[in-house]
């Protein structure tokens, strides 16, 4: 296999690497990128080889101390010129998303102004890395704690969310002192590499951040290399585990945010309407391939059951399916053919276990896009816990409802299932509210608001196993997690004076 420099990849045709503030062409192995909506290859992507992501963790070992020494505020000032250039070249990073994840444009564009959230949070270092200093903690001593940043630290995104994910990520890290190296999904990884243009345009010396594409062999490469030092990842809960166990067994601090299966509760008190209009955007938008999407409803009570389900068939029979690209649609189609075939094939199973198949999206054909990777609304009534249907992610646009008795039994069935990303409640009854809130094992929790993703100066993370590793992603926790604390305690003798050797431990007493 044989990198080499190449300026200005034509992003039409094959999609290479970003190293040391280049386009870099790969001539080994390459998968293919394709329109979810019609089907068709639009470009080829490299699949790097242990060589190429070696060589990216050089460069971006190589730029560490010269950033690491980067006062702060210059820092800022590149995150500032970042934020810029993102909103002012937003339409073509926005129509690449559309392309090659399938999800409609305003979906692509909320996605995308997420990710500069966290860009402008960033903005806010020479704050945020602020210690804490005590004069005189002891006799003439002076102690304080700084951040200092790890060195190289890598990232591993993946396709659901090809320009937000990664923000959540590289700029707090680059923002902190460290180098990056970032691994994006190879299923939509154009956005990515736009990022990284952008990034070396706002001021941003070469090295300090790499884009490198591909499949396993690129991710061992950087779980296993003693150079990075700290990897953060986000996808399903088979490989975050993964991803922990070789990261951790190699010394490396780690983050990795898995799968849900978010439920929201439905009281009986609660503006059915409101709520449905809530459910069938946080199930079904962007085709239901979120983390923190809403798949099951748990009901409480037959008469709001049937309410619900009743009006979510009304509303599931207006809701437009189609290419991305037209603001008229509400749901674009699935990123791939193999995961429309996961998805359906999920919903022929609900049908096998015995749940009511309520709306059926199976049979769906877009005029126009007939070899598009469309499945409309699905919608199961009388789903039960031990059904697959309900203990697995399925990560497509089907909603199970489960009917419940009381708030207690909902919030048993929620604790119970062996995710905890997110949930929520839609009542009005503040009592009930407030214990939903205080009590449910969940790490994210909605009250009336159906997708509880925290804002940029907040953090993001689930519980049990929707998450391992201590820390969340971005805001707050991700100063802690891109940086180590480090305590220095001085003394300066006065006036020469020489001081006899003290055996006891130190202290104020």
């Amino acid at each position: 296999m044989n990198a080499t420099p190449a300026k200005n990849i034509n992003a039409k045709n094959t999609i290479g690497h970003y190293i040391n503030g280049a386009d870099v062409a790969d001539a080994g192995r390459s998968m293919p990128v394709t329109n979810p909506a019609t089907g068709a290859v639009v470009r080829q992507v490299a699949m790097g080889s242990r060589a190429t992501v070696e060589s990216a963790i050089a460069a971006a070992e190589a730029a560490f101390p010269a950033w690491r020494n980067t006062p702060p505020a210059k820092r800022a000032q590149v995150m500032f010129r970042y934020k810029q250039l993102l909103e002012e070249n937003a339409e073509e990073i926005v129509s690449l998303l559309s392309e090659e994840h399938g999800k409609v444009y305003d979906d692509a564009l909320g996605e995308f102004n997420r990710g500069i959230e966290v860009v402008e949070y960033a903005c806010g270092i020479p704050e945020l890395l602020k210690g804490e200093f005590s004069k005189n903690a002891g006799p003439n001593i002076d102690s304080w704690s700084e951040h200092q940043p790890l060195g190289v630290v890598a990232g591993i995104t993946p396709f659901n969310f090809p320009a937000m994910v990664p923000m959540w990520m590289f700029p707090m890290a680059i923002a902190c002192g460290n180098t990056f190296v970032l691994k994006p999904s190879e299923k939509d990884p154009s956005a990515p590499l736009m990022l990284a243009r952008y990034l070396s345009e706002a001021g941003l010396p070469d090295g300090v951040f790499n884009v490198v594409n591909g499949d396993k062999e690129a991710v061992d490469t950087l779980l296993e290399d003693k150079r990075v030092q700290a990897v953060s990842f986000v996808g399903s809960t088979a490989i975050a585990e993964y991803i922990y166990a070789t990261g951790s067994r190699n010394g490396k601090r780690v983050q990795a945010l898995g799968g849900a299966k978010n439920h929201a509760v439905v009281m009986p008190d609660a503006d059915i309407d409101n709520a449905v209009n809530a459910l069938t955007g946080a199930a079904y938008g962007s085709c239901g391939e979120r983390c923190m999407a809403i798949s099951v409803a748990v009901c409480i009570g037959d008469e709001t059951a049937d309410a619900v389900v009743g009006k979510l068939k009304e509303r599931l029979a207006d809701l437009k399916v189609g290419n991305g690209n037209d603001p008229s649609n509400h749901m674009g189609p699935l990123v791939t053919s193999e995961h429309h075939a996961k998805v359906r094939g999920y919903v022929d199973l609900g049908v096998e276990e015995g749940a009511d198949l309520v709306v059926d999206g199976r049979d769906l054909v877009v005029e126009g896009h007939e070899n598009g990777f469309f499945l409309g609304p699905c919608l199961f009534d009388n789903v039960t816990s031990d059904m697959r249907i309900y203990q697995e992610e399925i990560f497509g646009p089907v909603l199970c409802i489960v009917r419940a008795d009381s708030e207690e039994q909902a919030m048993q069935l929620i604790d119970d299932h062996e995710y905890g990303n997110g949930t929520c409640i839609f009542t009005r009854d503040g009592e009930a509210a407030r214990y939903f809130a205080d009590n449910i094992k969940v790490g994210m929790v909605g009250i009336n608001v159906p997708l509880p993703v925290p804002v940029a100066y907040h953090s993001f993370g689930g519980w049990k196993r929707s998450l391992f590793g201590d820390l969340y992603a971005y805001g707050p926790d991700s100063v802690r997690f891109y940086t180590r604390r480090k305590t220095i305690t001085q003394r300066w003798p006065a006036g020469g004076v020489r001081e006899k050797a003290q055996f006891s431990f130190p202290s104020n007493a």
